[in-house]
């Protein structure tokens, strides 16, 4: 009931407005699974490949036609009849498919997107919410905790009109006792990292 019956992606919008693969996986329980796959703000020499068309004539040449071509394509090809419970052996055959280091066949895009998918497809088709699927593909079901959040408090780099070399400094609360209090800390830190900066030596935090 977990096979995989469809799978199809088209291009969307993310939150800064630049085109993103989003995939649809069907499995033969009915189940689906959708996801878009995510861009920074700058990626290094050695990331992963975002396929983007390089058509100027589209969204300054950002659009992932050719990654959804290739979802709608090859990968759907490749994966067609799999178990979405496999995470391993669904990756694996994507990365095989592309045949690179950095995924510039395919796309990371179009393969994360896929990946994620069918991974949320075969969480419904458990019933069970992501998190805990993906709990047990790493054989620890029932092991749970909450992610501890980073806050970046004074950034450099790229990122920043100062002459700061690292490209973020950042705090996180370890030790709180749930997520609303290790939020409320990090964000109390914020003006404490500010005021200190700016009593040693005065220059521009980046994030403002």
């Amino acid at each position: 009931m977990t096979k995989i019956v469809a799978i199809s992606a088209l291009e969307v919008l993310d939150s800064r407005g630049n085109p993103t693969v989003q995939a649809h996986v069907r499995l033969a329980s009915g189940a689906v699974g959708e996801a878009c796959a995510p861009s920074g703000a700058s990626t290094g020499s050695r990331e992963a490949l975002e396929l983007r068309d390089g058509d100027k004539s589209r969204y300054l040449g950002k659009g992932v036609l050719k990654a959804v071509e290739a979802v709608n394509g090859k990968i759907r090809d490749a994966l067609l009849g799999m178990d979405a419970r496999d995470q391993r052996g669904l990756d694996e055959a994507m990365l095989a498919l592309d045949g690179t280091d950095n995924k510039a066949n395919l796309g990371a895009n179009a393969i994360l997107a896929v990946s994620l998918a069918a991974a949320k497809a075969a969480a419904n088709a458990k019933g069970v919410p992501l998190y805990a699927h993906i709990a047990e593909l790493y054989g620890q079901p029932g092991q749970y905790s909450m992610p501890v959040p980073m806050m970046n408090i004074i950034n450099g780099g790229e990122h920043a009109d100062n002459n700061v070399d690292i490209q973020e400094f950042m705090v996180q609360p370890v030790g709180a006792p749930n997520f609303r209090e290790g939020a409320t800390h990090g964000r109390g830190d914020f003006p404490r990292a500010e005021e200190s900066a700016l009593r040693e030596r005065p220059f521009n935090l980046g994030w403002r």
